[in-house]
């Protein structure tokens, strides 16, 4: 991405080729997602506070290519976008269920975040996974907050925000020696954090079904389910065949 902005600074022009093939991976358990997520967000942070000024200064890139790699590029994709899904979603939500004198229409509670979602995945192929939208949406959110934070990570240049773990890889070979301990010890690992939001979304969820408030246990309670499914990392467990 570093690269990538250089060169688009120096005024050069890109073509994607979609007829190359290039072999690739997706990874294989819940903690290395997590790690390329991670390295996903906190690079393009890191990345925009120490090349801001070298954006706005250069002279071969007229003005509004230096806005749209400002907006575009780092700001709407990156932060914007990773806010609005975690703040409404693990935030608003439990807010305005606990604190009922809390005025906030449904339509910016619910249709913001999920057509925010919705919206960063469009171009991609849907069709034969159309049945997992409601999970994946709500995975989705979850994952903002992981995302969210390594963003904070990357701006502020605070504790691995320079770190740099590449995806493992499992490939199709068999097992190395010991992997069956190791993913015993990761099925053990705990994120405090998403249990934590977790509670919260269940807590405010049980309470708004209990004093009917609303409807808002209906997309509070399946919020807290995936969140103790991340933060007891019950996803992603078994490699696919």
């Amino acid at each position: 991405m570093d690269l990538a902005l250089r060169a688009a600074l120096l005024g050069w022009e890109f073509v994607y080729v979609g007829d190359v093939k290039v072999k690739s991976e997706l990874p294989s358990s819940l903690g290395a997602y997590r790690s390329q997520q991670h390295r996903w967000s906190c690079g393009p942070a890191l990345l925009f506070k120490k090349m801001l000024r070298e954006i706005v200064a250069a002279e071969r890139v007229p003005a509004w290519k230096k806005l749209y790699i400002v907006y575009n590029f780092f700001v709407t994709r990156r932060v914007v976008s990773t806010f609005f899904t975690f703040f409404f979603f693990s935030v608003l939500l439990p807010a305005k269920t606990l604190f009922p004198q809390v005025r906030i229409p449904t339509w910016q509670m619910v249709c913001v975040p999920t057509a925010t979602t919705l919206l960063n995945s469009a171009g991609t192929p849907w069709r034969r996974s159309a049945h997992l939208v409601v999970p994946w949406v709500a995975f989705e959110n979850a994952m903002a907050l992981h995302r969210f934070k390594a963003i904070l990570i990357g701006l502020f240049e605070a504790g691995r925000a320079n770190e740099w773990i590449v995806t493992r890889k499992s490939g199709n070979g068999r097992p190395t020696p010991g992997a069956e301990g190791r993913r015993l010890k990761r099925r053990c690992r705990l994120h405090w954090l998403e249990l934590l939001v977790g509670a919260l979304l269940l807590a405010s969820g049980c309470y708004d079904c209990v004093h009917g408030h609303g409807y808002f246990y209906l997309f509070a309670l399946p919020q807290s389910i995936m969140y103790f499914a991340i933060g007891f990392e019950l996803l992603g467990v078994h490699h696919t065949s």
